[in-house]
Parts: C-alpha cells; structure tokens; sequence
C-alpha cells in the first residue's frame, strides 16, 4: 500500500486520474491478465499537498497510482529552472499469480499543433519528449535495465534481479518498455507470483524550450523510493498545519 500513514479524505471516484501537461493530459491504463482496468478507480483519495491517489481492486490484483508534485532539486548552477514537475508512482500487488501486467502513460493524440517529439532514453531511463516553439516537456521512468537494478531496493521482486541479461535484447518480446507512434510508453512486465508487489515511477517535468541545459531529462529519472519518502515528508508537515496544504 503506498503512503499508509498519510491521512486522506475519501473522494468520489467518477474521475479518470491523471497529470495536466502544457501538451494536454498525460492519461494511465493498466492491463491486468486478460482484462483492461477501467479508466475511473474503484476508489480515489485526496492527500495533502495536492496528490491524489487512485486505488483499484480484482481478484487477482490490487493497484494504486499515487499523483504529486515532485521537486527533483535540480543544481541551480547547472541545470535551469523548471516550469513544473508531476510525478506518478504505480504499485501492484498480486494476490494470484499474474502472467501479465502491463502499464502505460501517455499524451492525447493528436498533440497539439506546432508539437513534435519521440523516443529520449538512454541512461537506465525510459522517456519521450515533447517540444514546441515555447515549452519542452519530457515524460520518463524505468527501462528494461532500470527494472532490473529496482530488485536491490524491494522495488519489484528479488527475482528479477537475474533478468539483467536479458535487457539489452528488451526481453525478446517477453517483457519490456514499448514505445508507441501515439507518444505512449507502456511497460509490460515479467510474471508475478500472488504475494509479489512492484513501483514503477512516471515523471513529467516542463521548462522553457529555449533553455538548453537538458533539465527536464534529468528531472525524470528518480525511483519510487525518492518520489514517496518525499511525497510522505511533504504531506505530512502539511497535515500537521492548518489548512492541511
């Protein structure tokens, strides 16, 4: 479960969740077994600080998707400000034996007109940006090696530390980062047995696109640990004030 000792406040859960981006919303589906979750949770929470958190239940899994802000305290002497920056964390907990789990996040299509992007990872990360004449918006998470090295921090399953030499060939199909045409990412993942849980972080972050200093690829690249041991700090010094944030 993600951020367990936050308080929350119960929200009706008719609403997709999802991040607002200066190229239009960036939307999440997830793929459980043979069956497609459906766009709207089963139940949806307000924390403090402005995140929300969506949670889904079947019977063979249990999934939440956590949105907050994310300062990724960039260098100001390196790196140039950024205009914003939303975060995603994904967690699934199985409770059967799931032979697939896919998810994605991804922008409207058509984009706007004027934009224009593609395929930007390298680096253990996964990520597409999207830029027009005034904004540059860059979207990332985990690639096949960074799922891998996730298995160290209990991030996914021990096991799949051993996958490691299978991500340069992108798991023969088996499991991987897809990018798609429609500037979507979508992760499909090995197999997990009913006990198993895993985090896989989405960032998106936005700057001016006149600033060359490469601020919003190195804003994406954090792990889930970080985006929730910030997300849990924030909105608990904003529960303790007044308006709760």
């Amino acid at each position: 479960m993600l951020l367990p000792a936050v308080p929350r406040t119960r929200l009706p859960a008719a609403d997709r969740p999802l991040i607002d981006t200066p190229f239009g919303p960036l939307t999440f589906a997830t793929a459980v077994g043979t069956g497609n979750l459906p766009p709207e949770p089963d139940e949806l929470f307000r924390l403090p600080g402005h995140r929300l958190l969506a949670r889904w239940t079947t019977p063979e899994a249990r999934v939440e998707l956590l949105l907050t802000p994310y300062d990724p305290e960039l260098d100001p002497g390196t790196w140039g400000p950024l205009t914003d920056c939303r975060a995603a964390v994904w967690r699934i907990d199985a409770l059967a034996p799931l032979w697939r789990v896919q998810f994605s996040a991804g922008l409207p299509v058509p984009l706007p007109e004027g934009a224009d992007g593609g395929y930007d990872g390298g680096q253990a990360l996964a990520a597409i940006t999207v830029e027009d004449e005034g904004t540059r918006l860059t979207i990332g998470g985990n690639d096949e090696e960074a799922i891998c090295w996730a298995a160290e921090a209990r991030e996914v399953p021990r096991r799949w530390a051993a996958l490691i030499h299978e991500a340069d060939r992108q798991s023969a199909g088996t499991w991987g980062v897809n990018y798609g045409p429609s500037h979507r990412m979508t992760w499909t993942l090995p197999p997990l047995e009913a006990g198993d849980h895993c985090e896989l972080p989405v960032v998106a972050a936005w700057a001016p696109a006149a600033d060359d200093s490469a601020n919003t690829w190195y804003a994406v690249m954090p792990s889930p640990t970080v985006l929730l041991r910030q997300a849990a700090a924030d909105a608990a010094q904003r529960a303790d004030t007044p308006d709760g944030g």
